[in-house]
This record gives C-alpha cells, structure tokens and sequence, in this order.
C-alpha cells in the first residue's frame, strides 16, 4: 500500500558543494503547505522551524549552554523572524 503513496524528493546543497536527497510522501508537504507554497518552500519553511526548535531546546531545555551556544541560537532566531515575520516566542505560543 505505502508503494501507491506519491513522493516528493528535493536535493539540498551547501556552500561546500556538499548535497543529499530527501524524498517525503508529496500529499504530507501538500498538506503541510500554507497559502499557494510550493513544495520547496514548505520544507524550506519546515526545515527552519526545526532548526529554531531544536537550538531553543539545547539552550533553554538542555543540560547546559556555551557562548557559541547562545550565539547560534539567537541568529536562527532572527533569521527565523526574518522568514516568518514573527518571532519564534509568538508562532509557538512558547515563551520564557
């Protein structure tokens, strides 16, 4: 049954021309688009909302933090701000 499931696979690559493949079931990332997104901007949307939740775990929730740390956290941040046009605090209704 999971055969007939249509799938999506999107490359990702890095500034040292590093690449890797992630194929998803395409009805998921339609589901999980907003407005008219398309798929590559949905899992781009969903790719930085994990990293923002998982660098405020480590820091807010971990065992212990560093400067670097810290610093990582707050740019995903704002780069997060910067994509969604609100911060991390008011999309998840998570605050400190």
């Amino acid at each position: 049954m999971t055969d007939d499931v249509d799938t999506t696979t999107i490359t990702i690559s890095t500034d040292d021309d590093a690449t890797d493949e992630i194929t998803l079931p395409s009805g998921l990332v339609d589901l999980l688009a907003e407005g008219g997104q398309d798929s590559a901007e949905t899992i781009g949307d969903i790719t930085l909302l994990s990293f923002a939740s998982r660098a405020h775990h480590i820091v807010h929730h971990g065992e212990g933090t560093d400067p670097e740390l810290e610093a990582q956290e707050e740019r995903i941040m704002e780069l997060f701000e910067e994509r969604f046009g609100q911060t991390f605090a008011e999309a998840t209704g998570h605050q400190h």
